[in-house]
């Protein structure tokens, strides 16, 4: 296992519900290698900054319980900047090892961005019934308009590294697919992503966007936004999916996380 352990933070949309998991059986299969792994309850459309006080509280329940000082974060998409946030922000940067990010929006999304362009009165009855639902799904402070606005793209790319924590060791991934056809959820926005992008695109986001530490490349393979954390992944990529988060686990081991 690892030094530390380990703590998945899911992204917008997906996220745990009854006995629905947000990384699907990554988290099992983790836990069956060895690894101590728990999964975040932050909410699915909370903003940046409430979910980050969220995952922060977690966080220091797992550090008690498991009598460390630290924890390995591997977050995919909008949790990645909910990682980044609490690190930099809440005083968190000497209880984080390692933050590993896959296919997070550091420099935002083009579908945001359209979404935002769209007739403020339907935006905002949107966000109104998503607001709702998510109540529903358990999410405490729930604001899809908000959590929108902060996945736009983002113009100012000097953002990015101008607070990283030399003490954390920051790693970031990208995915793609090859074909709409590939993945029903993500057939539309990559359709979008591919029309308005200049690079590659898991559906959602660009490599360009969710480049950042040490960036290790795309993940081998058409593995779209969704599948790389086991939603309605076929099964014919499961095992690669897994794959690569033992891998991934596995080196942080190897570094002496």
């Amino acid at each position: 296992m690892t030094k530390y352990p380990i703590i998945l933070v899911h992204g917008i949309v997906i996220k745990n519900f009854k006995h629905f998991r947000a990384f699907g059986k990554i988290e099992k299969e983790l836990r069956q290698k060895g690894f101590i792994v728990y999964s975040s309850n932050i909410d699915g459309f909370g903003t940046i900054e409430t979910n980050a006080q969220m995952l922060k509280e977690e966080i220091l329940d797992i550090l008690k319980k498991e009598n460390v000082d630290k924890v390995n974060i591997i977050a995919h998409s909008k949790g990645g900047l909910d990682s980044k946030y609490m690190i930099e922000n809440l005083g968190m940067e000497e209880n984080v090892a390692t933050l590993t990010t896959l296919c997070t929006p550091h420099r935002g999304s083009i579908v945001a961005t359209l979404i935002m362009k769209w007739p403020r009165w339907l935006t905002k009855f949107i966000a109104f019934w998503v607001d709702f639902w998510y109540r529903i799904f358990g999410d405490k402070h729930p604001n899809s308009h908000k959590v929108c606005e902060q996945l736009q793209k983002k113009r100012d790319y000097e953002w990015l590294e101008l607070d990283v924590h030399h003490k954390i060791y920051y790693q970031s991934f990208s995915s793609k697919i090859d074909d709409k056809i590939e993945d029903f959820v993500m057939g539309i926005p990559y359709l979008i992503s591919r029309k308005y992008e200049e690079d590659e695109t898991d559906g959602l986001v660009s490599k360009s966007s969710a480049m950042f530490g040490h960036y290790k490349g795309s993940i081998e393979g058409s593995i779209s936004h969704s599948e790389i954390v086991d939603f309605m992944t076929s099964k014919s990529k499961k095992e690669q999916v897994y794959g690569f988060y033992i891998e991934l686990c596995t080196d942080l081991k190897q570094r002496g996380f």
